[in-house]
C-alpha cells in the first residue's frame, strides 16, 4: 500500500514539473496530420515562410495556409485551395501531399523567389507539380505571394455529337433465346518479348482488339525456369489502355522485379477480355507532339478535349519502337487536372536515358475517365 501511494506521488509530482516546464519554456507549434507532425517555424526568413506554406498545404490546412499569403485578397480562399487540388473533379482531389521540397532562385534583402515542389500520393502513384513563388518581406516575416492559375473559361455554345456507341444487353432471367450470354470478345498478342533491366525482367508488347465489339482486356504472364518450374506470376495493371473499341491496339508491358532472365526457360502469356459497353467519346485530340532527345528524354505534347463533358482522368500511354518497328519501351503518365472542353492541357511522359538512343518513332493512346460514366 505505502508503494502505491509513493508511486502516486512521484507521478503527480512529475505530472506538474512537466507542465511548468511546458509552460514556461513551449516549443514550436505543431499541427498532426493523418499520424504526421508538422513542425510550423517563425517566418523570419523566405525559407522559413515557403516552408511554413508547404507544410499547411500537407497537413491540408487551407485556411491557415491561405491567411499567410501576402496576395490573399486577390482570390479566395477556395480558388486557392482548387488551385491546387482541381477545379473539377481530377485525380489531386482526393490526393495528398507526402512530401515538400524547396530550392531558392534568387533572393535580396526584401524579396526572393522560391521553387516549390509538390510531391502528391494519387491513386495511381505519385505525381509533382512544381509552383515558382515570390516571397515578400513584410515588418520581420516575410510572405508568399501565391501565383494563382485561374480557371479557364469555356464559352457557352452548342455541340453536336455524332460518335460510335456499345450498349450491352444480356438475356434476362425469363428469356429462353440462348442459355449463354454473348462471348468474349477475340483478342491477341501481335508482338511479346522480355528485356533485362536493373529491377528485374519485363516484358514488352501489344494486345489487338479483332472483334467488332468493344472490349476490356488484361494480360498476365508466368515464367517458368529451365526446369518447367514457376518462378512467378505478374500482370499489367497500369501500363496498357484496359478498355479497345474495334480494331484497337494498346501496348502492355509487365514487371518481374527481382528476377534475372538467365533464370527464365519459358514464358506463358494469358490474355483476357470481356464485353464492355463503351462509346467513342470522349475524343481527345494530341497536338504538339514531340520526342525529345538525352539528357531528359521525354514525349511532351498537349491533349484537347474535343468532347462537351469533362474529362476527369486522362491516362497518356506511350509505345516507343526502334527502326525495326519492335517495342523498345512502354511508358505512360496519368493527367492530374481535369480537361475542360477545348482545352489544351500539357502532358510530359519520361523515357529512360539509356533507351532514348534506340527510338525512332512512337504512338500514343490516351485513355479517360469520365465521372459518370458512358450518358
Amino acid at each position: 500500500m505505502n508503494s502505491g501511494r509513493l508511486l502516486a506521488a512521484v507521478l503527480a509530482v512529475a505530472t506538474v514539473i512537466l507542465i511548468v516546464i511546458g509552460t514556461l519554456y513551449p516549443g514550436p507549434s505543431a499541427t498532426y496530420y493523418a499520424g504526421a507532425q508538422t513542425v510550423l517555424r517563425s517566418s523570419s526568413t523566405p525559407q522559413a515562410a515557403v516552408e511554413n506554406l508547404g507544410d499547411q498545404i500537407r497537413a491540408q490546412a487551407w485556411q491557415k495556409a491561405y491567411d499567410s499569403l501576402a496576395n490573399k485578397a486577390q482570390f479566395s480562399e477556395q480558388q486557392f485551395q482548387h488551385d491546387l487540388t482541381g477545379y473539377s473533379p481530377s485525380l489531386l482531389t482526393y490526393a495528398t501531399v507526402n512530401k515538400v521540397d524547396i530550392r531558392p532562385l534568387h533572393a535580396s534583402d526584401s524579396e526572393a523567389d522560391m521553387r516549390l515542389k509538390l510531391n502528391w500520393a494519387t491513386v495511381v502513384g505519385s505525381s509533382v507539380t512544381t509552383r515558382d513563388v515570390h516571397v515578400v518581406k513584410n515588418g520581420s516575416r516575410w510572405e508568399v505571394e501565391w501565383p494563382l492559375v485561374k480557371e479557364p473559361v469555356v464559352p457557352a455554345q452548342v455541340m453536336a455529337v455524332n460518335y460510335l456507341r456499345w450498349d450491352v444487353i444480356y438475356r434476362g432471367g425469363g428469356d429462353d433465346w440462348g442459355a449463354q450470354d454473348v462471348e468474349a470478345p477475340h483478342i491477341k498478342i501481335v508482338d511479346m518479348h522480355p528485356v533485362e533491366r536493373a529491377e528485374g525482367v519485363v516484358i514488352l508488347g501489344e494486345l489487338l482488339n479483332e472483334d467488332v465489339v468493344p472490349a476490356y482486356v488484361g494480360v498476365s504472364a508466368t515464367l517458368l525456369s529451365k526446369t518447367r518450374a514457376t518462378i512467378a506470376t505478374e500482370g499489367s495493371f497500369d501500363k496498357i489502355s484496359h478498355l479497345l473499341l474495334p480494331k484497337q491496339v494498346t501496348p502492355f508491358l509487365i514487371r518481374f522485379p527481382g528476377v534475372s532472365l538467365s533464370e527464365v526457360g519459358n514464358i506463358l502469356m494469358d490474355p483476357s477480355s470481356s464485353l464492355i459497353a463503351a462509346s467513342a467519346d470522349p475524343v481527345i485530340e494530341i497536338v504538339n507532339e514531340q520526342l525529345n532527345p538525352a539528357p531528359d528524354p521525354s514525349l511532351t505534347g498537349q491533349l484537347i478535349n474535343q468532347s462537351g463533358r469533362t474529362v476527369n482522368v486522362a491516362h497518356v500511354l506511350g509505345t516507343f519502337y526502334d527502326g525495326n518497328g519492335n517495342v523498345v519501351w512502354v511508358a505512360d503518365q496519368y493527367v492530374d487536372q481535369a480537361l475542360l472542353p477545348q482545352t489544351p492541357v500539357p502532358f510530359q511522359v519520361k523515357i529512360p536515358e539509356d533507351l532514348a538512343k534506340n527510338i525512332s518513332s512512337q504512338r500514343t493512346v490516351i485513355s479517360s475517365y469520365t465521372a459518370g460514366g458512358p450518358q
